[in-house]
C-alpha cells in the first residue's frame, strides 16, 4: 500500500524536518516546509498530501489562511493543528472551531503518529490515498 503522505508546515524548520525525518522512519512519507508559500507550491505542482500538521502561528501567511488555500485544492486532506500552547483554539469570527485535532509539538511520537493513523484512516473512509504500512 501508499504510505501516508504528510506535509508539516513550520516556521520552526529545523523541528519540522527532525519530525519528518521521525515519521520517514515509520513508514510515513512526510516531507516539511517552513510557510504557507512552500506549502503551496508543493499542492500546487500536485504533490497533495493526505494529512497536513500546521502552526497556526506563522509568519507571512498565516495557519488558517494557509488551510483555505490547500482546502481548494483537496477538501478532504486531513488537518492537525502543531502547536505549543496547552490548549487553543480556533477563533472564526464570535465562536471557537472545535473541529480540528490538536498535537503538542513536546508530544512523544507514538502519540503523534496515534493522531496522524487516526486522521489517515478517516481519509481512506473517505475514499483517498493509502494507508500507514505500521
Amino acid at each position: 500500500m501508499t504510505a501516508v503522505k504528510v506535509l508539516i508546515i513550520d516556521d520552526e524548520i529545523e523541528m519540522a524536518s527532525t519530525l519528518a525525518e521521525r515519521l520517514n522512519i515509520r513508514g510515513f512519507d512526510a516531507s516539511a516546509v517552513s510557510c504557507g508559500e512552500d506549502a503551496l507550491s508543493l499542492i500546487q505542482d500536485r504533490n497533495i498530501p493526505d494529512i497536513v500538521l500546521f502552526d497556526l502561528k506563522m509568519p507571512v501567511r498565516g495557519g488558517m489562511e494557509t488551510l483555505a488555500a490547500i482546502k481548494e485544492f483537496d477538501s478532504d486532506i486531513e488537518v492537525l493543528i502543531f502547536t505549543d500552547k496547552g490548549s487553543c483554539h480556533i477563533e472564526n469570527g464570535d465562536r471557537h472551531d472545535k473541529t480540528f485535532e490538536y498535537i503538542m509539538k513536546s508530544s512523544p511520537i507514538n502519540e503523534i503518529t496515534d493522531k496522524i493513523n487516526k486522521a489517515a484512516a478517516k481519509r481512506l473512509a473517505g475514499g483517498r490515498q493509502g494507508t500507514n504500512p505500521d
